[in-house]
């Protein structure tokens, strides 16, 4: 089973390919795995390009920047913050980048306002001042950093100075080989019979690979069928500056010393599936490099993890991948050493085969799906430990600060969101989406929030238009052979096919009871009037208890105005008996709740109870209502002693630990409503405290100190995520600050019309 996660979006920056270099190759790859093995996680690059017009790049490259170009990177920054991005990882290489050692790219991790995880490709013991003044500022932008060597987190401890919990190490990643006889592939190559030494990747003269050529001579005179491959095109930036001498140099060298025939050269970049046949066809892998200061070899991770005998100099990664007789190595420079060790393990086949096995066990650990996870965690925690910080510097400096007031009711956005067809669903920033079309959920809601307007003296023919549109639309989503509302309707007007939702037929007897209860509009009461009864009868056959929940609450609307309506007080106590009988099945004293889990809407439970139970005077009912939603309060009450609601993403079983994150409007919403009405029916100060505290969750007070509400639009954020808050102002989450906002509203009116101040 593959593992879950809260991560949405993931951006990659490095070089990717078809560009031709290792950071290329890795990032390409560790994009790919993530994608592969978090199907639900969006991942897409943005590669650096070191030349005019860039590469072909495939689909999944968003974004482009010019190495040389410092706003370039500016540019990519602000791409990356309207691309809904949860976590950036960056691939570290100083020669990828523009500027001095690279650091162009602190540019781009500067004006980012995202969790950046930071995989370090190179970590240099002896760092001239510039390499280490940009390798320190990475290190600080970051919020984790990720090394592929041991000896890479003790040079990030002792020259760096980086804080060791901020540290990950997770092994170079590799392809999933099967451990095979070499003589499989070897015919695929016209090798077959031959003992093959293999090096790959690109040329160039820091390789080593003259070393080997000067050792062939004695590897030959004691075993003649050795072929050496050497398989890789030429580094670009050096086909560039001196073109082919470099290649031509070592088959001249070959040629010098007699091992022409034993030689071959396979001058391309090889795509994954034939690398893997190369790989699988050498008898020893030899990465012969010229110093010690490479903390991470590619090549050498996909050859070990191959289960490849493998002789190497001494290098960084070498020493730590190869040590506990996974692999030879051998001194740098050192053709002779070099002969003997591949002569020696040519001629041990035991020796040779308990090497290979050792690098293919612990090689498991190094494929690609088990990077991707290790990766993810990093994610994880980053993403996690970077919102800790912005809850923590919230807590100490915004928690001790009182919001008083209320916001100007402000519908600019409202009315943007609406055509003359109904409310749109959604919108991308402040702008209505289109693609998702009109839900009668959402006029519904619209529908009560222009009868609360009315009632607060606004009266302007733009909102008695938006408000006719709105009446419209859930009269004409009711299905009278059905007796139920239909949800879902496309730009073009078409209901779309799908199962009739319970809670949407809910929300529009709660918007149809509240224009007979209360609108001072004949009309609307007279729509409303005429398919309330008849939607309200099939409410009983509901499963939902928030479908039972929102019809109650519209019973209680249409009662006001009509209580001589028999058929809707029978329908009305069977519904407040399916609820009251719901919580006493599973309620204990421990979760004295309604359900196993705390959902959504939860607080419209309560609610319910408190409004029918003192209109029938049931005080069982009643005082149910305030119990339950007592605990809801003490459940969503943060340690700062503002308001935190179940979040979406998991929310709260018995017994569970509840989810923090997604926090919804409408749950703040109908908290705001319910603690309302608690206040009105019991004159108890707490209850107006934390309807307000509800309400402040939409004004900064919450887990990060970020305003849900958009002043300059009128609109509202869809919701607090772990770290940030959700960009877009969609119709439902509008609607639950704009509706919030009138019932405090409502309140502060009424209490002032009794000479009475809001209690604080």
């Amino acid at each position: 089973m593959k593992p879950r996660s809260e991560i949405r979006t993931i951006a990659f920056v490095g070089n990717y390919l078809p560009r031709l270099c290792g950071i290329a190759t890795f990032t390409t790859d560790i994009c790919t795995s993530v994608a592969t093995q978090f199907p639900k996680v969006q991942c897409f690059a943005v590669p650096v390009n070191d030349i005019e017009g860039g590469y072909s790049y495939p689909h999944e490259v968003r974004f482009e920047i010019e190495e040389q170009n410092l706003a370039s990177y500016r540019r990519a920054a602000d791409f990356l913050g309207i691309s809904d991005v949860d976590v950036l990882c960056v691939q570290h290489e100083y020669g990828i980048y523009g500027g001095p050692a690279g650091g162009h790219i602190l540019a781009l991790l500067r004006e980012v306002d995202l969790p950046i995880v930071t995989t370090l490709h190179t970590v240099l013991r002896e760092p001239n001042s510039d390499q280490k003044r940009v390798m320190q500022e990475l290190i600080q932008l970051s919020t984790r950093v990720v090394v592929m060597s041991h000896k890479a987190e003790e040079f990030l401890k002792d020259v760096y100075k980086a804080p060791a919990a901020k540290i990950d190490m997770i092994p170079h990643g590799i392809p999933e080989t099967s451990f095979v006889d070499s003589a499989f592939y070897k015919d695929l190559f016209g090798v077959e019979g031959k003992q093959v030494l293999l090096t790959f990747g690109l040329l160039s003269p820091n390789k080593g690979i003259e070393n080997v050529l000067n050792a062939l001579p004695k590897i030959v005179a004691e075993r003649p069928d050795v072929v050496y491959i050497i398989l890789g095109a030429t580094h670009p930036q050096l086909l560039r500056e001196v073109g082919e001498s470099y290649r031509l140099s070592l088959e001249l060298l070959a040629e010098k010393n007699g091992v022409k025939k034993n030689v071959i050269f396979y001058n391309r970049f090889v795509e994954l599936a034939e690398l893997k046949e190369f790989i699988g066809a050498a008898d020893i892998y030899i990465t012969p490099y010229l110093n010690e200061a490479q903390i991470v070899s590619g090549t050498l991770a996909y050859c070990f993890g191959a289960g490849k005998a493998v002789i190497s100099t001494p290098y960084w990664h070498a020493q730590e991948l190869l040590a506990d007789n996974r692999g030879v190595l051998v001194p740098f420079n050192d053709p002779d050493a070099l002969a003997r060790e591949v002569v020696g393990l040519l001629t041990d086949d035991a020796r040779r085969n308990a090497l290979r096995k050792n690098a293919y066990r612990m090689g498991r650990e190094m494929v690609w799906g088990n990077v991707a996870c290790s990766y993810m965690q990093a994610f994880e925690k980053a993403r996690n430990e970077r919102a800790g910080l912005t809850r923590k510097l919230f807590t100490v400096k915004t928690l001790d600060k009182q919001l008083t007031g209320l916001p100007e009711m402000k519908l600019d956005h409202l009315y943007r969101m609406t055509d003359s067809t109904g409310l749109f669903q959604h919108a991308i920033a402040a702008v209505p989406n289109f693609h998702t079309g009109y839900c009668t959920d959402d006029n519904a809601r619209a529908l009560i929030l222009t009868v609360l307007l009315e009632e607060l003296g606004m009266d302007s023919p733009r909102l008695l238009d938006a408000a006719t549109t709105y009446a419209a639309f859930v009269q004409y989503a009711f299905d009278p052979k059905l007796k139920r509302f239909r949800n879902l309707m496309g730009f073009n007007r078409s209901w779309t096919d799908e199962a009739i939702s319970e809670d949407c037929c809910g929300r529009a007897l709660a918007a149809l009871g509240t224009c007979v209860g209360r609108s001072k509009n004949p009309g609307f009461q007279v729509l409303a009037g005429q398919i309330f009864a008849q939607g309200l009868s099939s409410a009983t056959g509901f499963s939902s208890p928030r479908a039972w929940a929102l019809a109650l609450l519209g019973a209680h609307e249409y009662l006001r105005r009509l209580n001589g309506d028999r058929q809707v007080r029978q329908v009305r106590d069977a519904l407040i008996d399916l609820l009251m009988g719901l919580h006493n099945r599973t309620a204990t004293p421990e979760w004295p709740w309604f359900e196993d889990s705390v959902t959504y809407l939860n607080a419209g439970l309560s609610h319910a109870l408190i409004l029918n139970g003192r209109e029938t005077s049931r005080a069982d009912v009643f005082e149910m209502g305030l119990k339950t939603l007592r605990w809801l309060t003490k459940i969503q009450t943060a340690e700062g002693s503002y308001f935190r609601p179940i979040g979406s993403n998991g929310f709260y079983k018995r017994g569970g630990e509840r989810a923090n994150f997604d926090q919804q409007p409408i749950e703040a919403q109908s908290m705001v409503s319910a603690c309302l009405e608690a206040y009105r029916c019991t004159s108890d100060n707490y209850w107006f405290s934390q309807a307000r505290r509800a309400f402040d969750w939409f004004l900064g007070r919450n887990d990060l100190g970020l305003f849900l509400y958009d002043p300059n639009t009128g609109g509202c954020r869809d919701g607090l995520h772990l770290d940030r808050a959700n960009q877009n102002q969609g119709g439902e989450s509008t609607l639950a600050f704009l509706v919030s906002l009138a019932e405090m509203q409502r309140m502060h009116n009424e209490l002032a019309s009794f000479k009475n101040p809001p209690p604080s």
